[in-house]
């Protein structure tokens, strides 16, 4: 057996060097025996002696070695075995199909009683199937079970076979396996549990404003206001403390707030319930009160959750107020928003964001103004109104717009044809990124939303933007804009234009056909001033007037052709009532210009129907299903339209829905409907 014993490697060159040495000596030797006989042969002598020496010591020293090492061998391999098995951590060798081939003892003590090799791991773990398992050698899988209500971080790795029958003693693979798969187990339970402990401890940081404060107090007497402040206060120390929070008044309607994550759990669940609480206090006020909060959440810093805060503040009262904001790393939620925000008398924001946008005009040689995609009367109208303004102060003005609809081409034949405008009033995106360079300004009218825009490209290209809107913000809004004046309160663009002109340059005088443009914007996005007016709005109204906006002029302009009609009626007439409160319908798009204006007609007209709380009109065009909502007071028609990936306001909302049919649209805003029923967000 020893002779088939042999030494390899760096340990069997160790052993043959007293050989080699011997080969050394005697060519030194040699030279030695030219250079003095009597030297050389002395030096044989020494070598003769060394070379039996040597070989003494290699053959009777090589056996004693390899008997240790052998005795080694067998004691490390031992040992390794007893490791394996012995580790505390669970590990198991599969077959690639998931039959168990080799496990330790932790593993067994893991799993319990019962398992066995040849089992297959998938019918304790149906986590740990085939599908899962690595393909190659520099693959690594990493994934949580739970296993007999413990969490485990498993491992999973592929080793290659190839050869391992050969050399390896402790396992036998069946023949034709070449691979198998690896599997530690760490338990993680106690790691996750704390984990989620400090999670629900973290710090949330809180912002809470009232939102018509001024309006409150001036609807009280003087000696009750005290009176009033004291009862508000209260209810929102009650809650803040009900959840184990600390409250703090900064100012007279502003409160800083601090509570455990565990506990805004608990306002989610109760739907921010102090937003109800405080409407019922009433002493004798008119208006009842509201508030706009702001939660950040999620950041390990509190610098950054009171920043996450007052974003979310900003975005409550930015939408209307009477709502909860909650900011998170991930995203931004929103939660209440039922009540329409109540408009303000004073007009003395609106001037100061005239001063602000005529200070960044004059910095720059050209103004390019746009509103969102399928352009309408009232974003059409308020462009209009920026390019007044612009032309005023002697800047270089263009408005982009794509595609005419039949609702603003009457407009936009009067400017096209007339002397009086440059012949580049109007131009498509194309052309806008060509003029455009450091010195042209951006104005966005009619949206807040980058996607929506006519030419997003510009938003890029341009460092100085301002947003003029009127719609309610989501969390995808225009973000580098120097100045952003957004008021959902007001009815349309048109009327905060109206506005911001009077203030622009007291040297401005709109044209008749500017104003009739500017008229009909608040004409169409009021409903021929039914819905959502305010005194404000009749102020721009009148504004208007006086400018020379015909109103007789301007109801022909907007005049439907017959296809049209027949369309709307035809939607009207196939409308369908869903839980006895909600039309829903389909406006055909066959022989329509502007498809997506005729079903938001429709959807205004459903809403003169008794019983009817909220309209919804499908319109298909263009590869995609417009869906146009209304609604008069009862039902908060944007938070179903943000659901549904759309927005707008309290009584007007649209959606946008890709790759689905009529069908499948109308079953999900019923779906929408059912969900927000059930959670109470409509009632």
């Amino acid at each position: 057996m020893e002779q088939d014993i042999k030494l390899k490697g760096q340990l069997r060159l160790y052993m043959q060097w007293p050989i080699i040495m011997t080969v050394v000596l005697a060519a030194i030797d040699v030279w030695i025996f030219r250079q003095d006989k009597r030297a050389g042969g002395v030096m044989l002598l020494f070598i003769v002696f060394y070379f039996v020496g040597a070989i003494c010591i290699y053959f009777y020293g090589r056996n004693t070695l390899l008997s240790d090492m052998i005795e080694f061998s067998e004691r490390y391999g031992s040992m390794q075995s007893i490791l394996l098995s012995e580790l505390p951590t669970p590990y198991a060798l599969l077959m690639d199909d998931g039959r168990i081939l080799w496990a330790n003892e932790e593993f067994y003590h893991m799993m319990g009683e019962g398992i066995r090799k040849d089992t297959y791991i998938g019918k304790y773990m149906p986590e740990l199937n085939t599908g899962v398992f690595p393909k190659n050698d520099n693959e690594v899988i990493s994934l949580e079970i739970e296993y007999e209500n413990r969490d485990y971080q498993a491992e999973v790795r592929y080793i290659s076979a190839s050869g391992f029958n050969e050399t390896e003693q402790l396992v036998q693979l069946p023949n034709g396996k070449e691979n198998f798969i690896a599997v530690h187990f760490q338990d993680v339970t106690d790691l996750n549990h704390y984990i989620a402990e400090n999670e629900r401890q973290r710090m949330v940081a809180g912002l809470i404003y009232i939102d018509n404060y001024d309006e409150v107090m001036e609807s009280v007497e003087e000696v009750r206001q005290s009176l009033l402040v004291a009862l508000i206060d209260r209810k929102i120390n009650q809650y803040v403390a009900g959840l184990s929070g600390i409250v703090k008044k900064l100012e007279k309607d502003k409160y800083f707030i601090v509570i455990k994550k565990i506990s805004f759990q608990k306002m989610v669940e109760d739907k921010f319930s102090l937003l109800e609480e405080v409407k019922s206090v009433n002493i004798g006020n008119e208006v009842p009160v509201t508030l706009s909060i702001g939660l950040g959440i999620g950041s390990d810093s509190y610098v950054t959750g009171y920043n996450y805060a007052r974003v979310a503040i900003d975005l409550a009262l930015a939408r209307g107020g009477d709502q909860a904001v909650v900011k998170t790393s991930r995203g931004i939620s929103y939660h209440g928003g039922k009540r329409e925000q109540t408009s303000k008398n004073t007009r003395v924001k609106a001037r100061v964001k005239a001063e602000a946008l005529r200070e960044f005009m004059m910095t720059k040689e050209r103004v390019m103004v746009m509103g969102h995609k399928m352009t309408d009367a009232d974003s059409f109208g308020a462009a209009i109104g920026i390019y007044k303004a612009a032309d005023s102060l002697e800047k270089k003005v263009n408005i982009v717009i794509n595609d005419i609809s039949s609702t603003v081409r009457p407009f936009y034949e009067e400017f096209k044809n007339n002397p009086a405008y440059p012949e580049q009033l109007f131009i498509n995106s194309y052309e806008a990124e060509e003029l455009a360079d450091e010195n042209t300004m951006v104005i966005v009218v009619d949206t807040n939303k980058p996607e929506m825009t006519e030419c997003e490209q510009l938003l890029k290209m341009s460092k100085t933007i301002a947003v003029l809107d009127h719609h309610r913000q989501s969390d995808n809004v225009i973000e580098n804009a120097v100045l952003s004046y957004i008021e959902p309160y007001a009815s349309s663009a048109c009327e905060m234009v109206a506005e911001v002109l009077q203030y622009i340059n007291d040297d401005l005088k709109l044209k008749p056909i500017e104003a009739n443009s500017m008229y009909a914007g608040i004409m169409i996005d009021t409903n021929n001033f039914m819905t959502k007016t305010g005194v404000r709005t009749f102020e721009a109204a009148a504004y208007l007037r006086r400018c020379g906006a015909e109103v007789t002029r301007v109801r022909k302009m907007l005049r439907n052709d017959m296809d049209a009609y027949k369309a709307r009626a035809e939607a009207v007439r196939h409308a369908e009532v869903y839980r006895g409160q909600f039309a829903i319908s389909v406006c055909p798009a066959d022989k329509i210009e502007s498809p997506t204006i005729v079903g938001a007609q429709a959807a205004n007209e459903l809403l003169n129907i008794i019983g009817i709380k909220a309209s919804f009109v499908l319109t298909p065009y263009q590869g995609k299903i417009y869906v146009s909502s209304r609604s008069i007071d009862e039902i908060n028609v944007q938070l179903i339209m943000e659901r549904l990936g759309g927005g707008g306001h309290l009584n007007v909302a649209g959606a946008q829905l890709t790759d689905c049919t009529v069908e499948e649209a109308k079953q999900k805003i019923q779906n929408t409907l059912d969900e927000m029923l059930e959670e109470g967000d409509i009632e």
